[in-house]
């Protein structure tokens, strides 16, 4: 690629991991710290935002393709996409007690919440999952997207580092109508500058079908059984994302309420420094080494890394656990992501997006945080605070999170046996013998 396509990949992919953080987890914090501590709230209100990230990821995906254009959906999107983000900072159950009913400000703000994180997540999926994701796959070349996967991977990494060290000393004051606020500006900001610098791909392949065909086509068995790697492949992005939705939801609370660690985010930039390290050099070792190849030693380590997590309770063996966990989820999603990406049919990348949040995100994140909310009940541990007991997150979390890895075996064998296959529409896909095996 190109310095400028670079430099737009980084650009527009931190401002949507910020304003991803932001609703991936600091949302559930804001949740436990000024509404309610039931860890069923916030599994809900994963499970919602997911739903409807992966409704808007399918029908912005699929409009994509057929008009043959992603800029206007990046751009205007991202700008919608800030402003609802820094919505949220009106928001809150004292804010909401002066003028809801008695009694009732605490359900009436949990619904105001849902309704403001499904309304940003539509808009955010929209601009980012469908349209800047399929534009990213439009403008790159098969030997160099496991880099670029990576990179995109360290991007996560690097908005929760920004947001950490940037910003959390606004929501440990309170501040989080600040917090939103500079979150949000910040990517709308981005979205107009995407107007005018973002450059379709000149090769970009108009789909074939109606609107509703195109929406609908991906999740018909025949484009199973058309493309079967490249829905194994899918299969294992949701394995790998419901064993992080048990955990990653409960993460800042179980560091800071269970472990209390007053230094969670200097561990946690340190953890995410060194996992940003090994993306990007582990990009490069999957385009070398190879794709599918990479997936069960990155599994692996995974579950190594979760189950290092369990005995963790001071500062360096969190850090040394939380590197290991880590730097191979990210290992894990680069290799299955650059894989998705070569397995995608050139007129159809928008429709895969849409493929990509039903796996890697719709089904994550209804099953897994509800797992991780049982394991949490199930185990009973609170900590009282101004004299109120409240739930806290435990350790089972980890482990349960690694026994979901193991479901990534059989479907990492199923697909090297077919990842020769051509891809339809694209002719025999050019696949290193690393990638099927021989």
């Amino acid at each position: 690629m190109t310095g400028r396509r670079w430099t737009l990949v980084v650009v527009l992919g931190l401002a949507g991991q910020l304003a991803w953080t932001v609703e991936n987890m600091y949302l559930n914090v804001f949740v436990h710290e000024t509404i309610t501590d039931d860890p069923t709230v916030i599994a809900v209100l994963v499970a919602a935002s997911a739903v409807t990230a992966t409704l808007a990821t399918l029908l912005v995906g699929a409009a994509s393709d057929r008009v043959g254009r992603r800029r206007p959906f990046i751009a205007v999107g991202y700008v919608a996409w800030g402003l609802t983000t820094a919505g949220f900072g009106l928001v809150s159950a004292d804010a909401v007690a002066t003028w809801a009913p008695a009694g009732q400000a605490v359900a009436v703000a949990v619904v105001a919440v849902v309704v403001l994180d499904c309304l940003m997540s539509f808009l955010g999926a929209g601009a980012n999952d469908a349209a800047y994701q399929a534009w990213v796959t439009d403008v790159t070349r098969p030997a160099e997207r496991g880099r670029v996967e990576g990179v995109i991977a360290m991007l996560a990494l690097v908005a929760m580092l920004l947001v950490f060290g940037g910003l959390d000393g606004l929501t440990q004051d309170g501040r989080w109508r600040v917090f939103f606020l500079v979150v949000g500006l910040t990517v709308a900001a981005v979205g107009v500058l995407a107007w005018f610098t973002v450059r379709d791909s000149p090769v970009l392949t108009r789909s074939p079908d109606g609107y509703l065909a195109s929406v609908l086509h991906g999740l018909r068995p025949a484009a199973a059984r058309a493309n079967p790697a490249l829905y194994l492949a899918l299969g294992m992005w949701a394995v790998a994302g419901i064993a992080t939705q048990v955990y990653l939801p409960f993460l800042i609370v179980y560091l800071d309420k269970a472990l209390r660690l007053d230094s969670y985010p200097l561990v946690l930039a340190v953890v995410l420094s060194g996992a940003c390290v090994v993306s990007v050099l582990g990009g490069r070792l999957i385009d070398r080494f190879g794709k599918l190849r990479a997936v069960l030693p990155a599994t692996g380590l995974y579950a190594v890394g979760l189950l290092a997590m369990y005995p963790a309770r001071g500062p360096a063996g969190v850090i040394a656990a939380g590197l290991v966990t880590i730097s191979a989820m990210m290992l894990v999603l680069a290799a299955v992501g650059s894989f998705v990406r070569d397995r995608t049919p050139p007129d159809r990348a928008g429709q895969v997006q849409g493929l990509r949040m039903v796996f890697a995100v719709l089904i994550p994140m209804v099953i897994g945080p509800f797992v991780g909310a049982a394991v949490i009940h199930g185990s009973g541990r609170t900590y009282t605070e101004l004299g109120e007991v409240r739930q806290v997150p435990t350790p089972e979390l980890f482990p349960v999170a690694a026994l979901v890895l193991a479901l990534m075996v059989p479907l990492h064998l199923a697909a090297r046996r077919r990842a020769a296959l051509p891809v339809p529409g694209a002719g025999p896909v050019p696949t290193t013998t690393e990638e099927v095996g021989a």
